[in-house]
């Protein structure tokens, strides 16, 4: 009966303590003590609705406490330098460097193993070359009235609401200087958004927040109020994020606080629901006609969507609406399985969508294969902290990067994972002005500024070494993976990568594109009859 010992252990003390305490007065504490001890136990043996807690009373209190640190024990003593949970030692460690100006240099060589799978490098030249600049641009909506000549590297989509006043300050003030664009994800433009000037990407939600009638509908009015304002460069409609993808989203009627209903356009203290699929169209062809709309409405200004890759027949629909309807997006962004900055369900962020590379190709070989690609650009996100990471993925077809928790460790993230509870400790994930308002904007934007600065500055180290005068010359070729300790592919001969206008003359031998292509639909994002026969044949 060791179980029950603290706990006659405590009523004795107690007892011991009292009686003591008669005589000598500093008896007293030990008594509070041991009592309240006592009267723990008592109430874990009396209660019925934890087990554990009536089989060892007291003792499970201890279980609890050393469960409830768990992560920080593991995070901070046990977990190796590489271990990606989701990021590493060492990739925060990069981050909060360059975000310092730090030396960030690595001595006595790699803690990586070389020779295990899945390790990558890129290959470099016996001719390298010599880049002045490090501020790599590249030009998107080229045929629109206000085309944009975005950083390669850029802040992914953060929501006001999701991230604290002074961090949605402070990354607005590192874009600005640095000149590379924040996401406004879909929780609309707020006025921490607008007070230091740099410049913006309007994501459109299936909420249509900032854009709405009182219903929920688009409002295209409101949406032209907003989207001519000279700070919005581009216009991004979200299809679907890669945290949770195909999942709306519900803000509890007490959390929309005064600012929070302004800058979304709903109801003060009224449950803010955001649907897990639009209202303004159904079908890939409605989807694009939408795209244009917002295009004239905002001006002229580049217009594009985003997405997690799901079905691959609803992605082929959009490809295909494309080339029936020749209304084309300015760009496309690609949201990895992989990314999500706040919280969502469990299997969503373990098992739902396609991850970044896979999705980035299959979107980028689609618009190669219909003879599109050099009218379309394309932007991914996914765990992108360091140069490497944007050189990988510009060389799997990607034209530019966003990060969101990158940018949120140059913030100061330390990876608490209590991003839904409220209780940041940084003050970055949190809507509790007691946290939030000890985050100083000024040494944060200086951050955000550093690590961007810092991150191109290797990726211009990368190229040189490589051979290449810019981001575009990146290929498939230029990245090798270890795929066995005595076999080594470039991303080229690991995957395949279709012809210019292929998919015009022929389905390739590509295991998707050969289920897939030849069913799906401009007019619907509806399953091929094929798999909804596999579907009928399980319900018999």
């Amino acid at each position: 009966m060791l179980r029950y010992l603290p706990y006659v252990a405590s009523i004795a003390l107690a007892l011991f303590s009292a009686w003591m305490s008669l005589r000598h007065p500093q008896w007293r504490w030990p008594l509070g003590i041991f009592g309240a001890l006592a009267l723990l136990g008592t109430w874990d043996l009396l209660q019925r609705r934890t087990t554990l807690r009536r089989n060892y009373p007291i003792l499970a209190h201890f279980r609890y406490f050393l469960e409830s640190i768990g992560p920080e024990i593991r995070q901070y003593f046990i977990q190796a330098d590489t271990q990606e949970v989701p990021f590493s030692r060492q990739q925060r460690a990069l981050v909060y460097q360059r975000a310092k100006n730090v030396v960030d240099v690595v001595p006595f060589g790699t803690e990586r193993d070389v020779y295990g799978q899945h390790y990558e490098w890129i290959n470099h030249s016996l001719l390298p070359t010599s880049i002045p600049s490090h501020d790599f641009r590249l030009r998107i909506g080229a045929g629109t009235a206000q085309p944009y000549d975005a950083s390669v590297f850029n802040i992914s989509a953060m929501s006001f609401g999701s991230l604290s006043a002074n961090a949605i300050r402070s990354l607005n003030a590192g874009a600005k200087r640095g000149g590379f664009y924040h996401d406004t994800g879909e929780g609309s433009i707020s006025p921490y958004h607008r007070e230091n000037g740099g410049d913006l990407v309007w994501e459109i939600g299936s909420g249509y927040f900032g854009c709405r009638e009182q219903d929920g509908r688009f409002s295209e009015e409101r949406f032209a109020a907003n989207a001519r304002d000279p700070q919005v460069k581009m216009i991004e409609v979200k299809l679907s994020q890669g945290a949770k993808p195909g999942h709306g989203g519900v803000l509890p009627g007490p959390k929309v606080s005064a600012e929070i209903a302004a800058t979304r356009g709903v109801p003060e203290g009224v449950e803010c629901v955001s649907p897990s699929r639009h209202s303004a169209f159904s079908t890939p062809a409605g989807l694009l006609e939408f795209v244009a709309r917002l295009r004239e409405l905002s001006g002229g200004k580049p217009t594009g969507f985003k997405l997690a890759i799901g079905h691959p027949w609803e992605w082929f629909a959009v490809a295909k609406a494309m080339q029936e309807t020749g209304i084309l997006p300015d760009f496309i962004v690609v949201d990895g399985a992989e990314g999500g900055t706040g919280a969502a369900p469990a299997e969503f962020i373990d098992h739902v969508g396609v991850p970044m590379h896979e999705a980035l190709m299959l979107v980028h070989n689609t618009l190669v294969g219909i003879g599109l690609r050099d009218r379309i650009r394309i932007g991914a996100a996914g765990k992108v902290t360091s140069a490497f990471d944007i050189a990988r993925t510009m060389a799997m077809g990607a034209d530019w990067c966003n990060a969101g928790r990158g940018f949120m460790f140059a913030l100061g993230c330390i990876q608490s994972l209590s991003c839904h509870t409220d209780r940041c400790p940084t003050g970055i994930a949190t809507q509790d002005p007691k946290r939030w308002r000890k985050l100083d904007t000024a040494d944060k934007s200086t951050r955000v500024f550093q690590f961007h600065d810092n991150t191109l500055k290797a990726l211009r180290d990368l190229l040189c070494a490589a051979g290449l005068e810019h981001p575009r010359q990146l290929g498939p070729e230029h990245i090798l993976r270890r795929v066995s300790q005595t076999e080594v592919r470039s991303l080229a001969a690991l995957y395949r990568f279709l012809e210019p206008g292929e998919l015009l003359e022929r389905i390739p031998e590509h295991a998707v594109f050969r289920n897939f292509w030849s069913v799906a639909r401009s007019d619907s994002f509806a399953a091929p009859e094929r798999v909804l026969a596999m579907r009928e044949a399980k319900a018999r």
